[in-house]
């Protein structure tokens, strides 16, 4: 296996292990999440759709490990879904920007994957 090829693969695992431990903290409703839900002032019902869109990725990051033309679908909706992070943490709850640390590193290796797929 080529050090790219390693590269993704590893990218893939992280994308995957974060956007599973997302979607689980959405579904699960935790209390940090449902404060920051309000502070971001988005309808707690979108929770739950964001929490699917993530999961989706989540499974389709991990199947793209045996089918890889699937990683350039999931690492656009990633990056559609972090944009969206992004911009509720810095504009809509005009959180500290370290806030969005997370979803900033989440977006670049989205980039990143898409951009060596």
């Amino acid at each position: 296996m080529s050090p790219v090829h390693q590269a993704v693969v590893m990218i893939q695992i992280v994308l995957a292990s974060m956007f599973v431990l997302s979607s689980v903290i959405k579904f699960v409703r935790t209390a940090s999440m449902v404060r920051h839900w309000r502070e971001y002032r988005y309808p707690m019902w979108l929770m739950s759709v964001i929490g699917m869109a993530e999961l989706l990725g989540a499974v389709s990051m991990l199947a793209a490990l045996w089918i890889p033309g699937i990683a350039k679908y999931a690492a656009a909706l990633f990056i559609i879904l972090m944009l969206g992070a992004v911009h509720a943490h810095l504009i809509r709850a005009k959180h500290k920007p370290i806030m969005a640390l997370n979803a900033l590193l989440m977006l670049a290796l989205s980039v990143i994957l898409l951009g060596i797929g």
